[in-house]
């Protein structure tokens, strides 16, 4: 007769050293602490390639996996027993010998707009300088705003919000999640609804990664786990591992519940937003294949539509 593993009496989570990182593992460190109030828990701070290479775009430097190989590496040497990410800077193929454990409940998944001066987009004079650190957001911002210079922002949200406040750009697009989460409510002007900005794979939702063959950390994490955070995001996930998603691709899904079943819609656009599509479908869900069936359809919806043609010229 099989054993459940009990919880170990530590653990390490290994973190990114920014202020909205550290946020998301504290998070989940307190969450642990509240199911197992004798297991010691701390945290290992790590600086990634991703946080210290802030002078290019990231999708001419490898890619969000730049956020979480560190990371990852500490897993594998046993210096950290899990990992907390964003689960948007997570790869759509996760690395053999890696799973992500748990899915929390999604953080508000929409863009935001910030601006000192500002309360909408639709408010800029042409010409404004809009920051963003994402071809999502561009592609979608030269699709509607053609009027506005989108211009590139990298940095944690404290960087991007100074460099704002330093009269760089007329306003930023952020995660509102990130925002939220940092206590930065106020700073938002107008939160973009999916249909102005359709959110990126997996926005909100923070992941818990660890090695897959530790059942005792696996079995630990899973009541961290939201059921339909989870469902939704495995959706999205396979429609942006059918299109070959990476932080180079234009392209966005976002999954919510309708009644019994699950609704998932899809971006893919060229950077210029002079080419874009759209799509959507539903399907009721009982688990995780029958999520990543619904994302795996739209995805070949999208290929049978033209999308890698659309795709291959932002690479």
């Amino acid at each position: 007769m099989s054993t459940v593993p009990l919880p170990p009496a530590t653990l390490v989570i290994a973190t990114r050293q920014s202020a909205l990182a550290l946020w998301q593992a504290h998070h989940v460190r307190e969450r642990l602490r509240a199911l197992y109030p004798t297991c010691q828990i701390d945290l290992l701070g790590l600086t990634t390639q991703g946080d210290r290479k802030l002078d290019q775009p990231l999708a001419d430097i490898g890619g969000k996996g730049l956020f979480i190989k560190e990371l990852e590496e500490a897993l594998s040497d046993g210096r950290a027993d899990l990992a907390v990410h964003s689960l948007k800077d997570v790869p759509m193929i996760m690395p053999a010998g890696f799973t992500l454990a748990a899915i929390l409940p999604r953080e508000d998944p929409r863009d935001a707009f910030v601006s000192n001066a500002y309360q909408s987009l639709a408010s800029l004079p042409p010409g404004s300088v809009v920051g963003t650190s994402s071809l999502r957001r561009e592609a979608q911002l030269r699709e509607r705003y053609p009027r506005l210079v989108v211009q590139p922002l990298r940095g944690n949200v404290n960087t991007r919000l100074h460099r704002l406040d330093q009269g760089d750009q007329a306003g930023v697009i952020l995660a509102s999640a990130g925002l939220k989460r940092l206590g930065f409510d106020a700073r938002i002007a107008a939160l973009l609804d999916p249909e102005e900005s359709l959110p990126a794979i997996g926005q909100g939702a923070l992941a818990v990664e660890c090695c897959a063959d530790r059942a005792d950390v696996v079995t630990a994490l899973q009541p961290l786990a939201d059921t339909v955070t989870t469902l939704a995001t495995q959706a999205e996930r396979a429609f942006g591992l059918k299109l070959a998603a990476s932080c180079r691709s234009s392209l966005a899904a976002y999954a919510v519940g309708r009644g019994d079943e699950l609704w998932l819609r899809g971006f893919v656009a060229s950077r210029d937003g002079c080419r874009a599509l759209r799509g959507e479908r539903s399907m009721r869900i009982t688990d995780r294949d029958d999520a990543a069936t619904l994302g795996a359809a739209l995805g070949n919806e999208f290929l049978e539509r033209g999308a890698a043609a659309i795709l291959a010229d932002v690479l």
